[in-house]
């Protein structure tokens, strides 16, 4: 069984994105665009990197990658090599909420406002996901989530 891994970066140029994300996963990156599937190594992983508007702007794709890479841990390494907050979604399926992962490795909810372009989704208005905020308490989705509103985990794989 493969994953799909579907991350933001804020805005790093989609050429510095490729090796540093060999490297975080300790794999052969394909772009997307010139990866023929006849000629792929076994342990190649296809990515697709691209720029979009808005607060994270960097938008990352991985094909492929075997299940048994921890995607935080990858997620957390790549925020380390590029020195780029990076997101990616969280267990609550709000659309707006997600998880902040910090060059040092540490990971935080947070929520974003979004609008819909002909471009896709678009991030604005960053906030911390937190008690103090009325959308977060008590019923929201974020006390459903593993990431409860004010939790951070610490460096969890900024090694």
């Amino acid at each position: 069984m493969t994953e799909l891994w579907n991350w933001r970066i804020d805005r790093v140029a989609p050429v510095e994105v490729y090796p540093a994300l060999a490297e975080a996963l300790g794999r052969v990156v394909m772009p997307l665009a010139v990866a023929d599937p006849a000629r792929l190594p076994t342990y190649a992983v296809i990515c697709d990197v691209w720029e979009a508007p808005g607060e994270f702007g960097t938008m990352v794709d991985c094909y492929g990658v075997p299940e048994r890479l921890n995607e935080r841990r990858s997620i957390a390494a790549l925020a380390r090599l590029l020195d780029r907050n990076c997101l990616l979604t969280d267990d609550t399926l709000d659309a707006g909420r997600h998880l902040l992962v910090a060059p040092d490795g540490t990971i935080r909810p947070v929520h974003f406002d979004v609008t819909e372009t002909d471009d896709g989704e678009v991030l604005g208005n960053q906030r911390l996901c937190t008690q103090a905020h009325p959308g977060c308490r008590g019923w929201s989705r974020c006390h459903r989530s593993r990431w409860a509103p004010d939790s951070v985990n610490p460096a969890l794989a900024a090694a």
